[in-house]
């Protein structure tokens, strides 16, 4: 099952080809909240695997855990400006089974600790619904 002569059938595709090239764009323009948080989620530190700017739908999150349905987004001055957009991109990204939760770039500088225990609060919520 899930094979074809020759081997294992490909898995199907979860981004086009312009939002994956803008993904690895991503990654390597990081901000020094994103750095800082990476430091602490990646290599499966909270006890499942976090991906950078990994696409979902036609978005590209700060961090998702793909295991966990969990989308971690961090927040900057600019996102004052684009609540609405964020609602939206929220709501669609919801809609495929994500939670999302927001920290402001200045919480991760300055409560690191807070931060992430809200995410691990955020990962027991999610597993408690499963």
């Amino acid at each position: 099952m899930g094979e074809h002569e020759g081997g294992k059938m490909p898995r199907p595709k979860r981004s086009n080809p312009k939002t994956k090239h803008q993904a690895i764009q991503l990654r390597k323009k990081s901000t020094p909240a994103e750095r800082k948080l990476w430091s602490r989620i990646r290599d499966d530190q909270l006890g499942v695997t976090f991906r950078r700017q990994h696409a979902v739908e036609n978005y590209i999150p700060d961090f998702c855990c793909p295991k966990a349905k969990l989308i971690i987004e961090l927040d900057g001055s600019q996102h004052l400006e684009q609540e609405e957009y964020d609602e939206e991109r929220t709501k669609n990204l919801e809609s495929v089974g994500y939670k999302v939760i927001r920290f402001w770039n200045n919480d991760v500088m300055n409560n690191m600790d807070g931060v992430i225990l809200a995410i691990f609060h955020a990962m027991q919520d999610e597993s408690s619904k499963g």
